[in-house]
């Protein structure tokens, strides 16, 4: 079984192209930050490790994690970014792994992980990375349009991504989402005929 990493900036497409990749070629597809918000809620240990560094505060009326409060708090504190990924990364990395180990013994021909932070964090998973790249003003446009965010908030989540020389040097792959997802399906069939 191949263990295909998929990363890339945020708004590059990469949800596009994973769908192909299911829809297509038949793929499991793991999403670590799905992943990550599966073991982040109430009750697991994570969500205990996260309530215990930033208190009460980050809670939503329910006693889950308000994400909005928690992303606020994260994105616009390194230190706290970094405590953040240090609770959570080592629980998601363990999940994936016992994910693969599970969809190898099924005889899964494809497994995909996606992540933003793949270059730096569970890269180890994988036997190649694809940095699924879009111009980022084709990024910014889809974020608006898509998501509705603002320019600040754009330029805070880019800011706190791998930038596109780390994608690069970390990826065997590279894909270019600017464009017709026409172009792209073709790439991506050329780059998995390999």
């Amino acid at each position: 079984m191949k263990v295909l990493g998929i990363t890339g900036g945020v708004g590059s497409g990469k949800s596009r192209v994973l769908d192909y990749l299911e829809e297509a070629y038949g793929a499991v597809i793991c999403r670590m930050d799905d992943t990550a918000r599966e073991l982040q809620q109430k009750g697991t240990r994570c969500f205990e490790r996260i309530v215990e560094k930033f208190g009460s505060g980050i809670l939503s009326a329910d006693g889950e994690l308000d994400r909005t409060a928690l992303g606020a708090l994260a994105f616009s504190d390194d230190k706290k970014l970094r405590e953040l990924n240090a609770i959570v990364h080592p629980e998601v990395i363990r999940e994936v792994r016992q994910r693969i180990r599970e969809c190898e013994e099924r005889g899964c021909p494809l497994f995909v992980v996606e992540s933003a932070l793949l270059p730096d964090v569970g890269r180890e998973l994988c036997d190649e990375l694809w940095y699924i790249y879009a111009d980022e003003e084709v990024r910014r446009q889809r974020l608006r349009a898509s998501r509705g965010y603002t320019d600040e908030k754009i330029t805070q989540m880019i800011a706190s991504q791998p930038g596109e020389e780390r994608f690069r040097a970390a990826c065997a792959v590279v894909i270019d989402n600017s464009g017709d997802f026409e172009d792209t399906m073709r790439q991506t069939g050329e780059h998995l005929k390999r």
